[in-house]
C-alpha cells in the first residue's frame, strides 16, 4: 500500500527520455514544478511526466501527481493546490495521478485548477502543450479500457543511489478497502525483453542496484503470451545483466510468490534478501472481509519457507489498524503476528474509508480506537526493528551508499557510518551497534561488486 505523503521532486535534474523515443528531451523550464504524492511508482511516473512536459515546452506551471490511497493523501493534494495558487497566481496548475483519475470532478471543481489529466493521459504526447481556448479542461478516460503494457517505461527513476524500473501497472484484485484499481486500471505487464534491456542499460550506466516496481508486481506476466512468472523475469534479468550487482523487489503479494521466485531467492545472491509483504492483517476473519487471498497461516508458512532457503532474508509488511468490524481480539491477532512472523519493518496505516469501496459501507471502528490500535502497532514495529538491529551487530555487510554517511544493507537495514563514500557505491561495513532506528557501522571500505 502506498503512503499518503508527498515528496517534492522538482529539484532533480530535468531531461531523460521516454522509452522508445530517440529524441533528446529538453530540461524542464526552471519555472515548472512537479509535486509528487504517495508511492514510489508515482515518483517513477513523475519522471515520465517530466520528460513529456519538457518535450511539450511546458512553462510557468505546477503539475500535481496525486495519490488516492487514503483520504489524507487527497486532502494534502487539495491543500497543496490552494497554496500553489496563492504563491504563484499566474502559473498553470495541472492535476493528474490516481486521485484525479478516480474523482476528476472534485479537482475540476476547484477554481485554482486549470487542467485535470487521467493516469492514461499524464504522459501522452502533446498533453502539456498550450491548449486551445476551447480545449476540454478535463481529460480523463476510462482507465479500465487501457491495455498498453509499457506506456510509462523510461530509463528508470534514478536517484543518486539506485534506479527503479516499472515492470507492471494496475491491479486485477478488488480488496474491499482499496480504491487504487479504479485509479490504475487492470493489471498490465511490460514485456520481459524491454525490462531486461532497460536493466542492462542502467547497469551499463553504473547503477549498482535496480528495484523492480509496480502496483501489483507479483502479478507480472499474467497478461503476457505464455503467462511467464515474476520469478522467470527475475532469473532472466540476473542472467542477462551480469554486471548488475543487486536486484531488489518492491512490495509483493504474499499470495503470489511463484516457485521460480523462490528458487531465485535460494540460489541468486544478487537478489536482495528482503521481501516487503502486503499482509494488511493477521486475523483470518478480517483478511476475508478485506477480500485478501491469503490466511494468517499462509503468511507464516511463506515466511518460514523463504527463511528455509534464504536464512538472511528480512521481512517488512503493510498492516492496517482498525479495519471495519475489527474487534480487540482480532486486532490482537495482527499485533502478535509481528513477533510471531519475525517481521522487521512495518508500514502501519490507520484504516481510512475510501468512498466507493465496500469497506466504507461496513460498520466502522471508532476513530479513537483506530488511532490507539495504530499507535500500538507502530510501537510493536519499533520493538521489532530494535530486535532486528540487535541481530545485525557484529555482521559485515556490502551496503549501498544512499547519501553521505548513510547506506542500506541488502536486507534493507538502514546504516549510519563514518568515512567517505559516494552515493551509489557498494561498500563493506562492519556493524558495531545501533540506536533503535538504524545500525551504526565502522568506516567504509570499498567492496567488490
Amino acid at each position: 500500500m502506498a503512503r499518503g505523503r508527498r515528496a517534492r521532486d522538482h529539484d532533480r535534474p530535468g531531461g531523460g527520455r521516454l522509452h522508445g523515443n530517440p529524441a533528446v528531451t529538453k530540461p524542464l523550464a526552471p519555472d515548472v514544478e512537479i509535486v509528487t504524492f504517495g508511492c514510489r511508482l508515482n515518483a517513477y511516473e513523475s519522471e515520465a511526466i517530466r520528460a513529456r512536459a519538457a518535450e511539450d515546452g511546458l512553462s510557468d506551471a505546477v503539475v500535481f501527481n496525486t495519490c488516492a490511497v487514503t483520504g489524507e493523501a487527497v486532502r494534502q493534494a487539495r491543500q497543496a493546490i490552494r497554496k500553489a495558487r496563492r504563491e504563484r497566481p499566474g502559473a498553470r496548475l495541472i492535476v493528474t495521478g490516481c486521485a484525479a483519475q478516480i474523482d476528476p470532478a472534485a479537482f475540476a471543481g476547484m477554481a485554482e485548477v486549470d487542467l485535470v489529466l487521467g493516469n492514461a493521459e499524464k504522459a501522452a504526447a502533446g498533453v502539456y502543450a498550450e491548449a486551445a481556448p476551447d480545449a476540454p479542461r478535463v481529460r480523463v478516460n476510462d482507465i479500465m479500457s487501457v491495455r498498453e503494457t509499457a506506456g510509462h517505461l523510461i530509463d528508470g527513476l534514478k536517484d543518486r543511489a539506485r534506479a527503479y524500473v516499472e515492470v507492471q501497472n494496475g491491479c486485477d484484485h478488488r480488496c474491499t478497502f482499496c480504491i487504487i484499481p479504479f485509479g490504475r486500471g487492470n493489471s498490465r505487464s511490460a514485456p520481459a525483453g524491454e525490462v531486461v534491456e532497460q536493466v542492462r542499460r542502467l547497469a551499463a550506466e553504473g547503477y549498482r542496484e535496480v528495484v523492480l516496481t509496480g502496483v501489483d508486481v507479483t502479478s507480472w506476466g499474467a497478461d503476457l503470451p505464455g503467462q511467464p512468472t515474476l520469478g522467470q523475469l527475475v532469473a532472466r534479468i540476473l542472467k542477462l545483466a551480469p554486471d548488475l550487482p543487486r536486484l531488489r523487489l518492491s512490495s509483493i503479494d504474499a499470495a503470489e510468490i511463484d516457485p521460480d521466485l523462490m528458487r531465485c531467492l535460494a540460489e541468486e545472491e544478487r537478489l536482495a534478501p528482503y521481501l516487503h509483504l502486503s499482509l494488511q492483517a493477521g486475523d483470518d476473519m478480517i483478511l476475508k472481509r478485506m477480500k485478501r487471498r491469503h490466511s494468517r497461516a499462509d503468511a507464516l508458512r511463506l515466511i518460514e519457507e523463504v527463511r528455509a532457503v534464504r536464512p538472511d532474508t528480512a521481512f517488512g509488511a503493510d498492516l492496517i489498524a482498525g479495519f471495519p468490524t475489527e474487534t480487540e481480539a482480532m486486532f490482537e491477532n495482527t499485533l502478535t503476528l509481528v513477533e510471531e512472523a519475525g517481521l522487521s519493518f512495518l508500514h502501519v496505516f490507520p484504516f481510512s474509508p475510501r468512498p466507493g469501496t465496500p469497506a466504507a459501507r461496513m460498520p466502522q471502528v471508532a476513530r479513537a480506537a483506530v488511532k490507539d490500535r495504530a499507535a500500538r502497532l507502530r510501537a510493536a514495529g519499533e520493538a521489532a526493528l530494535s530486535r532486528h538491529l540487535e541481530r545485525q551487530v557484529g555482521r559485515t555487510v556490502a551496503a549501498l551508499v544512499e547519501r553521505e554517511g548513510h547506506a542500506r544493507a541488502p536486507d534493507f537495514t538502514e546504516i549510519a557510518f563514518t568515512g567517505a563514500a559516494p552515493a551509489g557505491e557498494i561498500v563493506s561495513l562492519r556493524i558495531v551497534s545501533h540506536d533503535g532506528r538504524r545500525a551504526l557501522a565502522e568506516p567504509a571500505v570499498a567492496a567488490a561488486a
